[in-house]
């Protein structure tokens, strides 16, 4: 058997360092989930999933998946729908000429779709790239027709490696600084997704004027190769041939806290006030010192983390091709723009820091003098009371983190108030 391009260890340093998406080739040569064609799914698979559906369309607005209609079938009968051509359709997707819509079976769980066939969680050898134990079990399916898609965003935690078995998926790519251009959205509301109100491949630059300086990277992955989605890089990902079939695993990398991790730390930090407001001790100070590792054990591959290396080189070539720019806007994406302003993980990251906060608390205040003014003024019938406020909005302050920082203030407050 050939040796592959790169060793686990080279896989993983170039997993964590690499800042770009780049297409691993020649990785999954001896993987046995190259054998998972539709076909051979269909044999392993005989419960029904969940397939979305949506019409083929050119829409100057995307698609989410809240506005798309949904239906069960067997991969069997999702075969037979593809082959349909002018016959008379039966089952499931009797409602849909398959000439007329996609069907994506996406974010399904290989853990819960061969949770009585275990040996099948092996043929994804994810340790190759450095990360042993990890397998199906960790990864999900997805099974989609041509111009089946998912709709631009970004993912709020680690990275993504992409697998792709069958048929082609071209990706549209843009960097972290150019969220702005890309005009976020948090609804739907997805805990771990933000998703863009462009439509990437049909934009209304009308509405959308900012996204022309956009800087979209393009790629079609091809059947056996391994698409690298650095953190928090927006992706539009679309079926490119008739049935396509790819695996995926999100790796959450060292620096990065799952929900669960947060939630701890912010336990430990509350405790921490609550006991130096109650005893002055160092409670917080004895905290801080901790090292994040004792707080919090990472990695759950198992290997120790790598220390980051100045010195590291991607080793490019013909095993590991990046992901180039398609082209180069007039400008780069405005540091001030009125687009987005409340989440801080879609912030433009060329804007600094200080100016930001300062920025989102101000507006923060504002709005809150304005609604305390509107509920203290009298109003009279017919008059509109100035304050507009749309469920994006109100779903932009939940999660802003000055806001999050007030409301575990009052929270400490009442836990003072029932234990004084």
């Amino acid at each position: 058997m050939a040796s592959k391009p790169f060793t686990p260890e080279e896989a993983r340093r170039i997993v964590q360092f690499l800042q770009t998406p780049a297409v691993f080739l020649n990785m999954t040569t001896d993987w046995p989930a190259l054998h998972w064609t539709v076909e051979h799914l269909s044999a392993c698979l005989t419960e029904r999933l969940r397939f979305r559906i949506g019409k083929r369309t050119e829409n100057m607005a995307p698609l989410f998946e809240t506005e798309c209609s949904y239906i069960e079938a067997t991969i069997n009968e999702f075969l037979s729908w593809t082959a349909c051509e002018d016959k008379s359709l039966v089952g499931p997707f009797s409602d849909y000429h398959c000439k007329e819509f996609w069907a994506y079976a996406d974010y399904k769980y290989i853990a819960q779709l061969f949770q009585d066939k275990p040996a099948m969680f092996q043929d994804m050898v994810w340790s190759d790239f450095g990360f042993p134990g990890r397998d199906g079990r960790d990864s999900t399916l997805w099974i989609g027709t041509q111009g089946a898609n998912t709709p631009c965003h970004l993912d709020s935690y680690g990275c993504n490696l992409v697998f792709q078995i069958q048929g082609r998926k071209r990706w549209h790519l843009f960097p972290p600084d150019d969220t702005h251009c890309l005009y976020p959205t948090r609804i739907p509301y997805e805990e771990s997704s933000v998703f863009s109100r462009v439509s990437v491949v049909h934009p209304d630059l009308k509405k959308f004027p900012a996204f022309r300086r956009a800087r979209v990277h393009t790629v079609t992955l091809q059947p056996g190769q391994v698409l690298f989605v650095p953190r928090h890089w927006w992706h539009y990902v679309e079926s490119v041939d008739p049935v396509t079939v790819s695996v995926n695993s999100w790796i959450e990398m060292d620096g990065v806290s799952s929900h669960d991790e947060n939630m701890q730390y912010l336990n430990l930090a509350v405790k921490a006030c609550m006991d130096k407001s109650r005893d002055d001790t160092d409670g917080m100070t004895s905290l801080a010192d901790q090292p994040r590792a004792e707080v919090g054990k990472r990695d759950s591959s198992g290997l120790l983390k790598t220390p980051a290396s100045p010195n590291f080189r991607v080793p490019f070539g013909p095993h590991l091709i990046p992901v180039n720019l398609a082209h180069k806007p007039n400008c780069t994406c405005p540091k001030d723009t009125s687009c987005y302003r409340y989440n801080d993980l879609s912030r433009c990251q060329s804007t600094a820091q200080d100016e930001d906060e300062s920025r989102s608390v101000n507006e923060l205040q504002r709005w809150g003098q304005h609604a305390h003014q509107e509920a203290e003024s009298p109003r009279t019938s017919g008059e509109g009371s100035g304050l507009h406020i749309s469920t994006n909005d109100m779903l932009q302050f939940l999660i802003h983190p000055d806001v999050i920082t007030l409301v575990t203030r009052l929270m400490m407050s009442r836990q003072r108030e029932l234990h004084s």
